[in-house]
C-alpha cells in the first residue's frame, strides 16, 4: 500500500467516524471548515497559554514544597 493509498483509507475512516459520509458535499465542506476552526483555535490556544500556565503551576508549586524564592533581592526590599 502506497501513501496515496494510506491516506485515501485515513481519509474514509474519517468519513466513516465522524457519520459525515451521509451528508451532501456542500454540508461536508461546511462541516469540514468548522472542525478546521475549532482544530486551528485549541492549537493555537495551547501554543499561547499553555506555558503561561505551566509556568504559574511551576511557581505555586516550588513556593509550596519549599522552593527558593526567584530573587534575593525582593526580599532586602
Amino acid at each position: 500500500m502506497n501513501l496515496r493509498e494510506y491516506l485515501a483509507w485515513l481519509y474514509y475512516q474519517y468519513l466513516l467516524i465522524t457519520g459525515i459520509y451521509v451528508l451532501e458535499p456542500w454540508e461536508k465542506s461546511i462541516f469540514n471548515s468548522i472542525l478546521f476552526s475549532v482544530i486551528t483555535m485549541v492549537i493555537y490556544t495551547s501554543y499561547v497559554f499553555v506555558p503561561i500556565h505551566v509556568r504559574l503551576a511551576l511557581e505555586f508549586f516550588s513556593g509550596i514544597f519549599g522552593g527558593q524564592p526567584e530573587s534575593t533581592m525582593a526580599l532586602v526590599n
